[in-house]
């Protein structure tokens, strides 16, 4: 149940954004003592969602809090509406190339209701094929995920880059599976300008991180689904998704291409092979025309930020191990400093929600059915580790 004081707080952290009209605190507790929650106005969310992101400790795009767009969907009421709206939110925030920042918020949770959800923890993911063999193809990440679409009636190519379709749960626990159309799906081919063995790899990566695993919380009322988009940093591509073991696992294929020695580890294969492929991201976003920053601008920024946050007499709370980027921390001003302590009771803020993926019971998946009941939510666990982290 949502409470007065909920309320009140909302006012308070969004008092330099916003204020009320004359009445709307009784309106509010009028609606409370009825429903036991209250619709916010349109007002009130665009100014708690900039809150929360100014608020979220693990975002080092937060300087530009003030510039994000609203796209208000909480009159979706089916999974065909909220399939549109994503498509849209795609179209809006990717811009041409010229990513902005924009979150869609959809329906709050009820005191007897759940909203809708996404099982897909971004709009675009790249699937993952477990092979007899035990290798991947694919992201070995969102094999979970592809299975269950594959179960729903998904099919595919089977390459490496196949993208996911959208698994949207429905508030009576059933999901329906939704192709995304190639052309909501901006991609980039990755290059390297003085390496052509490192573009004959055929690695790509999508130009839109549209996170869709948190939640939004505003003033006592949650909003389960609210994807938001920023832009990428180049070393979340080059030095996460396509280097990591547990992932694209690619610095052994880019270290040939480079024709270096692997045998050894003193040779430094790896650091240099994950400077040159996220160099290669970096130069290949550039050349398509699509906005993408580097680690060191990012930290730069996010340092210029805190410094405006003291200037105004507030705090910056930081997850220190969050800002910082996969590669050449040293090298970044953000490395050699402390910030205000991480506080992830603050609020607005973004939750990460439950893994819904892990709620899934086994038995309720059937082969080409097209949906699968899920079990309600819990209470969801606060800020659990994400597999990426990206300029909101």
């Amino acid at each position: 149940m949502v409470d007065i004081a909920d309320y009140d707080a909302l006012l308070e952290a969004i008092a330099d954004l916003h204020a009320p009209e004359p009445g709307r605190r009784r309106e509010v507790e009028r609606e409370l003592a009825a429903h036991g929650t209250y619709t916010q106005t349109r007002e009130e969310l665009v100014a708690g969602a900039k809150m929360a992101w100014r608020n979220h400790a693990r975002c080092n795009g937060r300087m530009h809090w003030r510039s994000l767009r609203l796209r208000d969907c909480r009159d979706a009421e089916s999974a065909a509406d909220v399939y549109a709206e994503c498509l849209e939110h795609l179209t809006a925030s990717t811009n041409g190339g010229a990513l902005r920042a924009v979150i869609s918020v959809f329906g709050p949770r009820g005191p007897a209701r759940e909203g809708f959800r996404l099982l897909n923890p971004q709009l675009i993911r790249y699937a993952g094929y477990r092979n007899p063999d035990g290798t991947v193809t694919g992201d070995p990440l969102h094999v979970q995920l592809t299975e269950i679409a594959v179960a729903l009636g998904w099919r595919s190519p089977h390459t490496h880059f196949d993208v996911l379709p959208l698994l949207i749960l429905d508030p009576a626990g059933h999901v329906t599976v939704w192709e995304i159309p190639p052309d909501h799906v901006h991609e980039v081919a990755i290059e390297h300008p003085d390496y052509p063995g490192i573009g004959e790899l055929g690695l790509r990566w999508h130009v839109n991180p549209a996170i869709s695993d948190k939640l939004l919380e505003i003033g006592g009322v949650t909003y389960p689904l609210t994807p938001f988009s920023g832009w990428y940093v180049s070393s979340e591509i080059g030095a996460r998704n396509l280097s990591d073991t547990a992932r694209y696992d690619r610095l052994p294929a880019v270290a040939r291409a480079m024709g270096l020695d692997t045998s050894r580890s003193q040779t430094l294969w790896q650091d240099r092979a994950v400077v040159e492929l996220t160099f290669a991201v970096q130069h290949s976003f550039t050349a398509a025309g699509v906005h993408v920053v580097d680690h060191h601008h990012a930290a730069e920024q996010f340092v210029r930020h805190c410094e405006r946050e003291a200037a105004a007499g507030r705090r910056t709370a930081t997850d220190w191990t969050w800002v910082n980027p996969p590669i050449s921390a040293s090298t970044t001003p953000t490395f050699h400093r402390t910030f205000d302590p991480a506080d992830f009771s603050l609020r607005p803020n973004f939750v990460t929600r439950e893994d819904l993926l892990a709620s899934v019971a086994p038995g309720l998946l059937r082969t080409g059915e097209a949906a699968v009941a899920v079990p309600a939510a819990r209470d969801a666990c606060p800020y659990q580790h994400a597999d990426e982290a990206v300029v909101w």
